[in-house]
């Protein structure tokens, strides 16, 4: 099949990469030129600068200008093409609503393409991007508006986790296809010959608006899991010395009906899926005159909990954060990815300098020069002026007033030896990720930590076996 990919972002581009290797000839087309240029040249390091994803760089190199090839004008080879797919970013209003003007300049532009192609076959519009549930209906008008003839609308919402997207779509464990004609439905049948009537992947076929859907209820259940033990396991964990989160964790999630996914702690989750899209749920209900109360609920959970600890510090541990330098540890959103938005560091990074810390010193294995670009503001910059950016953990916590963990990554486990040999007690960890499994030592030598999930510790404590305890449940 001739297959157009509207847009080359975290989405985009792997979906891109992975029909290539199916044999489908594939054009990713963005009007980023510098993007598009980055992954003509082939060269990893370029291609990484914008999508990093674990697999990724192999599938292009493989298949570039042999099934895979990269253009900023679909001008001619919009004529023939079978299938479109709309991979553009839906950020969202300040109200919570979807901002669409990227996806409806790119619909405008194809209509207008569309209605002047030669060849009249059948050609399907696929929306692959996360859009408020009737779009694929607005999409259909925009073509009727143009004069496009013969021609048919889909939803085919992706599942994708950052940092095993590349897996995810060669393996994922459904493809949701919502048309409303049997014509289309055997063209993006073609499209994922791999995946029909697979033994173990469900490949379901519906109507446009139940396939939006599914992506919405779907992103919101996982992060109210989330939400949940954050809001509950956690704040029961920080309440009472004796309880240990991880016997509570396996002790809940034994009965067979309840998920183990999610069961964990954090400060918070992050990315470009679940704020954005449950903010969006809500709006949409809200709308419809519907009752939102538990999304919203599992909203601001999520959104407390990304800066919370830094209110523990103050309260439990009487830190004061003035004039004082802190070391970051882990910038994107989670691990094996160089993605910000919606990072937790984000939040944390501007509760800091408004508590008037003297210097952020950070550090992230992958999102470094994404952080500098986000950051960086010519005009008004002069508070991002105070985060410094360094090649290690080591460096970062070295001649800081305390230290907080923002990232899962795993170097980031036991960083007790390091945290001793380049700062010296009094000194505070904040764990937002229970990343710290021998924290034992650091307390008994004078050090502090305070962790999502777990109560502060002090070298004074004589609560019996709280660090025993912490040692337990981080193992």
């Amino acid at each position: 099949m001739k297959v157009v990919v509207i847009g080359t972002g975290f989405v985009g581009l792997p979906h891109a990469a992975v029909l290539s290797e199916y044999g489908h000839e594939v054009y990713a087309y963005d009007i980023d030129e510098k993007r598009i240029n980055a992954y003509k040249t082939g060269d990893r390091e370029e291609i990484e600068r914008y999508v990093n994803e674990p697999g990724l760089y192999p599938v292009i190199a493989e298949n570039k200008d042999k099934y895979l090839f990269f253009t900023t004008d679909i001008t001619e080879i919009a004529d023939g093409t079978d299938v479109f797919f709309l991979c553009l970013n839906t950020p969202p209003n300040r109200d919570g609503s979807s901002d669409l003007s990227y996806y409806l300049s790119a619909a405008h532009h194809l209509g207008d393409l569309l209605a002047k192609r030669q060849n009249k076959k059948r050609v399907v519009l696929v929306n692959k991007s996360t859009v408020p549930i009737g779009t694929a209906r607005l999409l259909e008008s925009i073509m009727k508006e143009h004069g496009v003839e013969n021609f048919g609308v889909a939803s085919n919402p992706e599942f994708l986790a950052q940092g095993n997207a590349i897996d995810g779509s060669r393996s994922p464990d459904r493809v949701v296809v919502g048309c409303d004609h049997e014509a289309d439905f055997s063209i993006l049948r073609r499209i994922y010959a791999q995946f029909v009537n697979h033994v173990r992947i469900r490949y379901l076929e519906t109507t446009p608006e139940t396939a939006e859907a599914i992506k919405y209820v779907g992103n919101t259940l996982l992060l109210t899991y989330i939400s949940f033990w954050n809001g509950v396991g956690a704040r029961l964990g920080e309440t009472h010395p004796n309880l240990r989160m991880e016997d509570l964790k396996i002790g809940v999630t034994s009965d067979s009906r309840i998920s183990t996914w999610g069961s964990y702690v954090s400060n918070g989750a992050g990315g470009s899926c679940f704020g954005k899209d449950i903010q969006s749920l809500i709006y949409q209900l809200n709308q419809a005159g519907q009752p939102s109360d538990l999304l919203q609920a599992v909203y601001n959970i999520n959104e407390y909990q990304k800066v919370y600890l830094i209110d523990r510090a103050e309260y439990e541990a009487g830190f004061n954060f003035n004039q004082k330098s802190v070391a970051l540890l882990g910038l994107a959103f989670k691990k094996r990815t160089n993605d910000m938005r919606d990072s937790a560091a984000l939040k944390v990074v501007e509760t800091l300098l408004a508590r008037g810390v003297k210097e952020i010193r950070a550090y992230d294995p992958l999102a470094n020069e994404a952080a500098k670009s986000y950051w960086f503001n010519p005009e008004k910059n002069h508070l991002f002026n105070r985060i410094k950016y360094f090649n290690s953990a080591k460096e970062a916590i070295n001649g800081s007033d305390a230290l907080y963990i923002s990232t899962d990554w795993e170097e980031f486990r036991g960083l007790s030896h390091t945290i001793q040999q380049e700062v010296k007690p009094p000194y505070l960890v904040i764990d937002g990720r229970r990343m710290m499994p021998d924290f034992r030592t650091l307390v008994e030598n004078g050090y502090q930590h305070i962790s999502v999930g777990g109560t502060y510790l002090k070298p004074t404590d004589d609560a019996p076996g709280m660090a025993e305890k912490l040692e337990a449940e981080l193992a």
